[in-house]
């Protein structure tokens, strides 16, 4: 049987706004750019349809493995 917690929009947008800041730090973004990138890039749907584990990853593992997936996706960020 397959259990699904549910996660508050607030929890979940948390998470993703300090991800989005974190993302930026290491690659020079302003928290504008990096939304834009990881929006484009299709992370931004990835965090909101993976929440569940994404947010139990340590936020520097979490912008290598989404960095690896927008790059994936056509990104060029290295």
């Amino acid at each position: 049987k397959k259990h699904t917690m549910e996660y508050s929009k607030e929890d979940k947008l948390d998470w993703t706004i300090i991800f989005i800041y974190e993302f930026g730090q290491r690659f020079g973004l302003n928290m504008k750019q990096a939304f834009g990138y990881l929006s484009r890039f299709k992370a931004i749907d990835f965090i909101d349809r993976n929440y569940g584990y994404v947010h139990t990853q340590s936020f520097e593992s979490m912008v290598d493995d989404i960095a690896g997936l927008c790059r994936r996706n056509g990104g060029k960020l290295q």
